[in-house]
């Protein structure tokens, strides 16, 4: 069957699909394009103080577990995308609403893992967590860092610093 163009072009001002039959049904809620693991729930993130365009910024989406935070294989699961100097923007999907904790670092040689040194083992590479706690002496602790998610398109912001 083929639509009168006015008829299309409705359909796409109203947010509309048309069905095989002609008939005009409301489209499914889709998600931007994000990292990790495909869900119905996402949160857009920009990163702060970024120093310059080099790596990834990799984000680890932790669950609301004392028991998993920073500790390795603790995570959900690790995402990352390019880094953009000043501010890096982009979209994270979470398995559903609920309460999570996100560590970011800015992995500027690409190497999957977050570069330390020095005598204790302190990140080389800048490191931010969610709520932006104060960092002393050690990293954050997860109730510091937790947040609730609870809807697709929800925004945070995430200041990076090198130690």
């Amino acid at each position: 069957m083929i639509l009168p163009k006015w008829r299309t072009a409705l359909a796409l001002v109203l947010g509309l699909m048309i069905a095989p039959q002609g008939a005009l049904v409301p489209m499914a809620h889709a998600a931007p394009a994000c990292v990790g693991p495909a869900s119905e729930t996402w949160i857009n993130i920009t990163v702060d103080r970024v120093r310059n365009s080099r790596g990834l910024i990799t984000a680890t989406l932790y669950p609301n577990d004392p028991k998993r935070f920073l500790v390795k294989n603790g995570s959900l699961y690790v995402a990352s995308t390019p880094a953009a100097a000043g501010q890096t923007r982009f979209c994270l999907f979470v398995p559903h609403p609920g309460t999570y904790a996100i560590a970011i670092y800015h992995d500027e040689d690409s190497s999957g893992t977050i570069n330390r040194g020095g005598l204790f083992g302190i990140p080389s590479e800048a490191v931010g967590f969610s709520n932006n706690p104060t960092i002393f002496l050690g990293p954050p602790s997860l109730r510091s860092v937790l947040f609730k998610v609870e809807h697709a398109n929800q925004s945070i912001t995430i200041n990076v610093r090198k130690f």
